[in-house]
């Protein structure tokens, strides 16, 4: 009877460590790569959509497919001298929306405001965050898109707030505000802060990754998870483009 005990007591205990690993592995991967309706637009040599042509300008012509494990869409300055660039100006985070967008201006804020922390956090471990522009400093402009509605256009930018705040408004969102369920996108534009020359664009879309952290944390889990990704991808580039090794 001990026997049997203990062998399904040592059963149970096995079960119960796959399963824990199981949901360790599916929260590693919170998002995966999803193509953005531009990817689409690109390839099918069609216009690109107005939330790409409003934020990028007449500079989104030049997107091209991205690269393997990269952003759906990206171009890089081919003649950027990036071993220059040691600070970044980072712009208040925008939302790009149509007036019927389903995401409240309260949301929207939050959102932006998150994201904008995020981003202040990864890039200053590598990079000297300034607020002017000036010799070696890149200006870098981000934007969240409410793709879905129609002729986005834009709609706020975010403040920037402490964190502990934007935690407290997200926490307190109400239950039936889900913005981006399935999916997120962003866009990026980073400039030579003097003289305005375009040093890089991306455009990427990201879906809910079924881990563990999308049904938690925010009510928005897989917009959390994407703006964490990008959060962490942008700084990285911009490192691997300088020949430096990668944020741990």
């Amino acid at each position: 009877m001990i026997t049997k005990n203990l062998t399904t007591k040592l059963a149970t205990g096995v079960a119960a460590l796959g399963l824990a690993a199981a949901l360790l592995a599916s929260g590693c991967s919170t998002t995966v790569a999803s193509a953005p309706e531009a990817a689409k637009a690109v390839e099918s040599g069609g216009p690109l959509p107005s939330a790409v042509t409003g934020f990028l300008g007449p500079d989104a012509a030049r997107l091209t497919q991205g690269p393997e494990g990269g952003a759906a869409l990206a171009w890089i300055n081919p003649n950027a001298q990036w071993a220059s660039y040691t600070k970044i100006q980072l712009m208040p985070v925008e939302f790009w929306a149509a007036a019927d967008s389903k995401v409240s201006a309260a949301d929207q804020a939050t959102l932006t405001e998150y994201f904008y922390n995020q981003l202040q956090t990864n890039l200053s471990k590598s990079f000297t965050l300034v607020d002017q522009p000036g010799p070696g400093v890149m200006t870098l402009r981000v934007a969240l898109m409410d793709a879905t509605t129609a002729v986005p256009g834009l709609r706020t930018i975010s403040v920037i707030v402490p964190q502990a705040r934007v935690l407290n408004l997200a926490q307190s969102m109400a239950t039936d505000s889900y913005a981006f369920v399935g999916s997120a996108e962003a866009e990026m534009k980073l400039t030579d802060s003097v003289n305005g020359i375009l040093l890089a664009e991306a455009v990427d879309q990201r879906a809910g990754g079924m881990g563990i952290k999308s049904a938690a944390s925010f009510q928005w889990g897989d917009a959390q998870n994407a703006m964490d990704y990008w959060s962490q991808k942008i700084p990285n580039r911009i490192l691997q483009l300088q020949g430096k090794a990668a944020q741990s």
